[in-house]
């Protein structure tokens, strides 16, 4: 069975950090492979926040998170961390997990494995 599970979320205050982390089961991965955050926040339509190719690292960041947040992976555990610095009553979302071969990783509809979501609330 393939899933992703999320982890780390829970309620901060503005200005705190958070890592969440999501690990892949019974997912292949392959050249061709990008994991990636997405978020939802209350009445708003889902949006990308990061993402990360799982052969050669490489990032790409959401503009409204660039320089607050950092994607990473650890192939070995299959496993995908967002770091989130200063954050913001705005970053209170519910943060989902996806993964697949899309070709373009700012388009959820194109990933293929998405988890159930973990909940960040950020209070002022």
């Amino acid at each position: 069975q393939e899933q992703l599970h999320e982890f780390g979320g829970g309620s901060v205050q503005a200005g705190d950090s958070l890592t969440l982390s999501c690990t892949a089961s019974g997912v292949t991965f392959t050249d061709r492979s990008i994991m990636a955050w997405f978020r939802q926040a209350p009445g708003k339509e889902r949006e990308s926040v990061a993402a990360i190719t799982w052969n050669g690292g490489d990032t790409w960041y959401a503009e409204d998170v660039k320089g607050r947040c950092t994607i990473s992976r650890d192939n070995a555990e299959n496993t995908v961390y967002l770091q989130m610095n200063s954050l913001k009553p705005d970053d209170t979302a519910v943060y989902y997990c996806a993964a697949g071969a899309p070709n373009n990783v700012r388009i959820g509809s194109q990933y293929t494995y998405w988890g159930r979501g973990t909940t960040v609330t950020v209070s002022s």
